[in-house]
This record gives C-alpha cells, sequence and structure tokens, in this order.
C-alpha cells in the first residue's frame, strides 16, 4: 500500500548499523553458528547463496561465497537464480516483513530453502518495562523507544503467507549480563540496534528518565552477581520454495496411529453430561 506509514525510518538505521563495532555483534556470531547447523543437517550442497542483512562484512566472512545485499525496500536479488538464502538480523527492522519474504521466495529456485534468522518479540522485554514505568513517572508518559517485534506463536504464519512451503519456527533465548542499564544502551549502539523508530523521540532523552530506568532496571532484573540480565530472543524462520516431489504435510484427520498409543498414555473420556 503506498500510503502505509512507515514503521522505521530508514536513513536513521542505515546510521546506526554503519556504527556497529565488530566485537559487539555477539548475536550475530550466535545466530551464524545456529544456521551453520541447521545448514548441516541439510542433505543437500547448496552452489548459489544469497544473504540479505544489513551487516555484510560480517556475514561475507561467515558465508565467503554468497551474494550479498542490503535488505532494501526491494531487494537486489533476480528470480529463482539461488537455491539458499539467508535473510539475516533485518526482519525486525522491515517496514513490511511478508514482502521480504516474498522476494526472497520469488528468488530461490524450485525446492530452494530460505533460513531467515531475527529478533523476536522476548528481546529487551525488561528494558521495554524499565523504560516505560520511567518514563510514565518522570515524563507523565510513553515514547516509542524499542521496535516492536514478532512473537514465536505468530511467526510461521508469515511463512506461509509469503507462499513458503513446510514452514517452521525456531525460538532461541539468549541471556546477557550488564554492569548496569546504560552500559545495556551503550552495547545496543555499538550493535547497531539503537531506536530506529520512525516515531521515536527526535530530542534527547531526559537524563533523569534514564537514571530513573536504571534504578526500575537494577531493582527488577538483577541477578546473583549483582548486575542485571538482559534477554535476546532468536528468531529462526524455515521454509522451503515450493517444487516437484517435495515432502507435503499430511490432510488433517488422516493419522492411522493414536496419540494416546505413540505416548503409552491412558485415554480419559470426557464426561459430557453435564454439558
Amino acid at each position: 500500500m503506498e500510503n502505509m506509514p512507515e514503521l522505521v525510518d530508514r536513513t536513521a538505521l542505515l546510521r546506526n548499523r554503519a556504527r556497529a563495532e565488530r566485537d559487539a555483534l555477539f548475536l550475530h556470531e550466535a545466530l551464524a553458528d545456529e544456521l551453520q547447523e541447521k545448514l548441516s543437517e541439510v542433505n543437500r550442497t547448496f552452489t548459489s547463496i544469497a544473504i540479505v542483512t544489513g551487516f555484510p562484512d560480517f556475514w561475507s566472512e561467515r558465508f565467503a561465497d554468497a551474494t550479498v545485499v542490503s535488505d532494501e525496500e526491494t531487494i537486489a536479488l533476480e528470480p529463482e537464480a539461488h537455491d539458499l538464502v539467508l535473510h539475516v538480523m533485518a526482519l525486525h527492522w522491515a517496514n513490511d516483513p511478508v514482502g521480504q519474504l516474498v522476494q526472497c521466495r520469488r528468488a530461490l529456485r524450485s525446492d530452494g530453502l530460505m533460513l531467515c534468522g531475527f529478533l523476536g518479540g522476548q528481546t529487551l522485554h525488561e528494558l521495554r518495562a524499565a523504560l516505560a514505568e520511567a518514563e510514565a513517572v518522570v515524563a507523565g508518559g510513553l515514547s516509542p523507544r524499542i521496535a516492536p517485534m514478532g512473537e514465536i506463536r505468530d511467526l510461521g504464519a508469515l511463512l506461509q503467507r509469503a507462499g513458503f512451503a513446510l514452514p517452521v519456527a525456531d525460538s532461541t533465548p539468549l541471556t546477557a549480563s550488564y554492569a548496569n542499564a546504560f552500559h545495556l544502551m551503550h552495547d545496543l549502539r555499538k550493535m547497531g540496534e539503537a531506536n530506529a523508530l520512525a516515531a521515536r523521540p527526535k530530542h534527547f532523552t531526559q537524563r533523569n528518565v534514564l537514571t530513573e530506568a536504571a534504578c526500575v532496571y537494577a531493582e527488577n532484573f538483577s541477578n546473583a552477581d549483582k548486575r542485571v540480565d538482559a534477554t535476546f530472543e532468536l528468531i529462526t524462520l524455515t521454509g522451503w520454495s515450493p517444487g516437484e516431489g517435495q515432502q507435503q504435510p499430511l490432510r488433517p484427520g488422516s493419522a492411522i496411529t493414536r496419540l494416546a498409543d505413540a505416548l503409552g498414555a491412558t485415554e480419559t473420556p470426557v464426561d459430557q453430561s453435564k454439558d
């Protein structure tokens, strides 16, 4: 839709990414390891790999033979040119996530594989809560400070909407600890993951809001080492472009083995007399 308001300020996003520092990209390291593990489990040799990301230097190191392109609104990939597409650490900043996935599918050959890794809805829930409480107390209102991120229960549907077969969504929670909330916010800037929302406040945040948020954070999310924990949820979407001879999901109701038998459990009939 041409008049759809933009959630993300691409200019701010690109500026944030340009400031990213290599030693702060531990989430990329974790995701790259997970994707390579998933690929090792696939009985397939991929000969034409494309990577869609806002961090080309890092991902070019991990997949030296891949074509790396930016996660622009229109992705620079030729139709049916690749047998593997990786869309990495970018979908949580997409104005049109389904459109990004559709373009990845179109870039795949028949029975090609796409793996998409990005940050999910549990990411930074501690910081989100601390900032909201602090701003409500100090400023009497709330500002958009952390991008809304998809929940795992909803994300598999994105793959189906984009036309992928055999969709799977996985979640991997990671916990990092920091001396305090200020160190966490500084690290987010080094990751290139600072606030790039189009509706973000365009002025510097009041110091007393940040101080109050740090106090709320320490009070509610400290660990045994007197540091604060921060959650990062890595979501991985797996989907295949449709192809002949591809495995198909069974028709509902076609099972020939009862679940209770498979689990070795005893079924208890439901008493419907009270309905």
